[in-house]
């Protein structure tokens, strides 16, 4: 056993104690971090970091004050290494001001340049050793981590909290209900979190859909839970209606349905590899909006041909409903055009022949309507 590897032993257990920032390691697992494999790196972990949980704030605040030792890392003992279960931003603070290098490295692996501020020299002093509370497994942490990042003050976005809750129920100790009650949930959120996770990592492990090509800069996991609620798309994915009112458990999407869990993914985030936008842009009401077109056969069928959503959802709307929405849409537009006719300065015949049509075209409509309206009340002006 090598001296460090004696220190690294002799950290007392379930104990704030000091110890080299050398002796600490980012957590590859780290809930936090979207498309984790198995070439996670620490130069990608800290770019996830700055790029979605403020870091740059913290590396401001630790060059304005040095580091504030409050609250001590948790981490637990692996091999000669103790890994932060609690406190990644905080240790990836650190090792951009001790590493140079890194700086450099991040942006050449990651495509992001990280603008790490000058550290004074008696601020320096104060990364160079940091609190740490040793567990002995993650286990002894997970109520903790789970109350403080799932309902406390330090909240996890839904993705983190999600993958952290599945990790926990996977070992097997503990059913959802004692998971859920544990971090303070109290709204059956866990479960249906869980169950989403279990689609998504169906569809990856298929090779059907990677979160790395999403075509949305940022992964808004709530979308796929909340869809997975809805009743439309459960038919539309071949899962029982009370699916949700079971445990979780992987692969639930049916065979025969994998086809359809890829097109529903793509609609929602996209693919970058073929060149995809979502057509998801909000989760209200653009998830009900595509919940009701997975019901609608023309519906589908528009938007397989690369159709918005907007469109795709009029067609699912009866021919009465239709008209109405498009007539109220074209009269905006039209005195939006109205109002912009201090632009046209009478020189483009192709505006104005553009305008000639619409003339006609709202003639003939306008000629056809009053017909059947006439014949509807037994003829006559």
């Amino acid at each position: 056993m090598t001296d460090d590897s004696l220190q690294l032993t002799r950290v007392p257990l379930q104990e704030t104690h000091k110890v080299p920032v050398e002796w600490l390691r980012l957590d590859h697992h780290n809930p936090r971090l979207v498309g984790i494999n198995q070439r996670t790196t620490d130069e990608s972990i800290i770019a996830q970091l700055y790029r979605g949980e403020e870091l740059s704030e913290l590396l401001q605040s630790i060059s304005a004050n040095g580091y504030l030792d409050i609250e001590p890392l948790i981490v637990e003992l692996e091999g000669n290494k103790l890994i932060v279960l609690e406190g990644n931003r905080r240790l990836a603070a650190i090792l951009l001001f001790k590493d140079p290098s890194l700086v450099e490295r991040i942006n050449e692996t990651e495509r992001l340049r990280i603008s790490v501020p000058e550290l004074s020299p008696d601020r320096r002093l104060t990364i160079n050793n940091v609190s740490v509370y040793r567990v002995p497994e993650r286990e002894a942490a997970r109520s903790f981590i789970g109350f403080k990042h799932i309902n406390g003050a330090a909240k996890w976005e839904s993705y983190a909290k999600a993958k952290f809750a599945a990790d926990w129920f996977r070992t097997g100790g503990k059913t959802l209900e004692e998971i859920a009650g544990k971090i303070g949930d109290k709204h059956d959120t866990i479960k249906r979190m869980v169950a989403a996770i279990y689609v998504l990592e169906q569809a990856e492990s298929r090779g059907m859909f990677s979160l790395d090509n999403r075509n949305a800069k940022k992964f808004n996991f709530s979308h796929l839970y909340t869809a997975l609620s809805r009743a439309s798309y459960m038919s539309y994915l071949g899962l029982d209606i009370a699916w949700s009112n079971y445990e979780p458990h992987p692969n639930p999407i049916p065979e025969n349905k994998l086809d359809a869990l890829k097109e529903v993914l793509v609609w929602i985030y996209g693919s970058k590899e073929d060149a995809i936008n979502p057509v998801v842009q909000s989760q209200n009401p653009d998830i009900k909006r595509l919940g009701e077109v997975l019901t609608s056969t023309e519906g589908l069928h528009m938007l397989r041909a690369g159709r918005s959503l907007d469109e795709a959802h009029i067609s699912t709307q009866p021919a009465d409903e239709q008209l109405s929405s498009s007539l109220i849409r074209a009269r905006a537009i039209l005195r939006e055009a109205s109002n912009n006719l201090r632009g046209y300065d009478g020189r483009d015949r192709s505006l104005l022949d553009i305008a000639e049509d619409i003339s006609e075209t709202a003639q003939a409509m306008y000629d056809r309507m009053r017909k059947k309206f006439n014949s509807s009340i037994g003829g006559g002006e």
